[in-house]
């Protein structure tokens, strides 16, 4: 077989993963009809079909899937190498691609960007807000932050913040009306505000531990949200006990607006941390971001 160029392979991996000819052409600025002859070049020469086309998009057949995979990754880390070489000029530059929970973004990322980006103006930062835990090989980050335990064991994690607690909360006006819950089973009997997982699609099963019995508890309502906000303005409202983050509602609780409860179910766990491919070759630009990012424990 006769070695393939490789700008040909370029070609293949920037159409599978843009699924059009017409997004890929764009991206790699010739015409489409011209990358269409490239990829029929290419297919010959390795004697498979690689890609299947219809008159809306292109996909990848089962050959194609498996070279995407072996030379995709290969390619994105040269790419990586070169960025990062030409990133020893006289400041560090270049795009940063991210995703974070909103929580995270508003606790843990958004300060430090305020605090990095004044001083480093050819840094360019794309951020994602998504609640689900997200493969950023798969979608093309060079990071993510999300909490310690559920990252992957490939990954490289730095911690970015402190332990978190989660709180049971609810309004002085709902206990006028409801007993206040003194296991995690008298849960059943009170109307809670529950969160629908984008990722799983179902709804979370409230986490309570205490002296290293842990519970799931599937709580029930007639509110559940998406939005971790929402949860705690329902709750505020009256609606019923949510179950959220103790430094989201901290305020509220030191004002008494929301009273806690079943506090003893609630230990600490690990905070979040900035993860990253194992592989990945840091540029400047992403060092200075991890640094910014990083918890510096208090003495």
């Amino acid at each position: 077989m006769a070695r393939e160029p490789i700008g040909d392979l370029v070609a293949f991996v920037t159409v599978a993963r843009e699924g059009s000819f017409k997004r890929a052409a764009a991206l790699l600025g010739v015409s489409p009809s011209a990358l269409s002859h490239t990829m029929r070049r290419l297919e010959a020469a390795i004697g498979v079909r690689l890609l299947t086309r219809t008159t809306r998009s292109v996909g990848t057949t089962e050959a194609g899937e498996r070279l995407l995979d072996t030379v995709g990754p290969h390619f994105d880390e040269i790419r990586q190498a070169i960025a990062a070489t030409g990133e020893l000029r006289e400041r560090p530059a270049g795009n940063i691609r991210l995703t974070a929970s909103k929580h995270a973004t508003d606790t843990i990322v958004w300060p430090a960007l305020k605090r990095l980006l004044p001083a480093y103006p050819e840094i360019h930062v794309e951020l994602s807000i998504d609640s689900a835990f997200t493969d950023i090989a798969a979608q093309r980050f060079d990071a993510g932050v999300r909490l310690g335990e559920a990252i992957a064991k490939d990954m490289i994690a730095v911690r970015v913040g402190p332990d978190l607690r989660m709180a049971v909360v609810g309004s002085p006006g709902y206990f006028e009306d409801h007993p206040v819950p003194r296991t995690p089973q008298d849960l059943a009997g009170h109307n809670c505000i529950n969160m629908r997982l984008l990722s799983a699609g179902g709804l979370y099963a409230w986490e309570l531990e205490r002296d290293g019995r842990e519970l799931r508890v599937r709580v029930d309502g007639q509110l559940a949200f998406d939005n971790i906000e929402l949860i705690a303005r329902a709750a505020l409202a009256g609606f019923g006990l949510a179950f959220v983050m103790e430094n989201q509602v901290a305020t509220e609780l030191a004002d008494g607006r929301l009273v806690r409860v079943l506090d003893d179910w609630c230990p600490p766990f690990a905070g979040y941390h900035l993860y990253y491919p194992s592989r990945r070759q840091p540029s400047a630009a992403f060092s200075l971001l991890v640094d910014a990012l990083r918890y510096k424990t208090v003495s």
